[in-house]
């Protein structure tokens, strides 16, 4: 398998993570997004998106991260990334959604970069636009962890499940945004229970071959 990402990225982290937790080691092919090398003719061949990441599996390449995701979970399904009952299947496919839907979709690269190159706005303009949208998401999903009292260190049951793969890397966009993360005490718990596992820490973006 080849993975081709960038370590900013905030879909290509929750991958990485997915790929790590499920055990599977996949060639790094680094896209940098600051040089717009996603937009080159070669990358464009792979994925005529022209967006990060993407995953060659013999000689297919498959696109958009819920579905690449999805597809591990067909493919490998030990460790589960999905609850076997169909109720906390949906809650857990919820907590994900939050961030893949409707935090990280607006304030995607693309979006800050139409906002600060054709609408003109400053860099405190940006992360006040990213903060509005990270927090409406951090105060549903902190309200929907602090309503499941019989969940462990992780966002549903005792061990991680995709909506920490989600949750995880929008964290760290947060922090990068200069999100003041003190109302949130359970997500940022969560974090740190994730922090803790080989599969997350090798999936963080600082520690990637193209990160710098």
């Amino acid at each position: 398998m080849k993975l081709y990402n960038f370590f900013r990225s905030g879909t290509s982290h929750r991958l990485r993570i997915a790929l790590n937790l499920k055990g599977l080691d996949a060639l790094y092919v680094p896209v940098d997004l600051r040089t717009e090398e996603h937009l080159n003719e070669a990358f464009l061949a792979l994925n005529p998106q022209g967006l990060v990441p993407a995953l060659e599996v013999d000689g297919e390449v498959l696109i958009q991260s819920p579905a690449i995701i999805e597809w591990l979970e067909e493919r490998h399904p030990e460790p589960p990334l999905l609850p076997r009952d169909a109720q906390a299947r949906a809650r857990v496919r919820a907590l994900a959604a939050i961030v893949g839907c409707d935090i990280h979709p607006i304030n995607n690269r693309r979006i800050l970069e139409y906002l600060r190159k054709q609408l003109g706005q400053d860099e405190a303009a940006v992360n006040a636009w990213c903060g509005t949208w990270i927090t409406a998401g951090f105060d549903a999903i902190e309200a929907l962890l602090a309503a499941d009292t019989a969940r462990g260190d992780f966002c549903f049951g005792h061990a991680p499940t995709l909506a920490d793969v989600y949750l995880v890397p929008q964290v760290e966009s947060a922090r990068r945004f200069k999100v003041d993360l003190s109302p949130y005490p359970l997500i940022r718990a969560v974090d740190a229970a994730c922090g803790e596992l080989d599969a997350f820490r090798r999936a963080a973006p600082a520690v990637q071959p193209d990160a710098g």
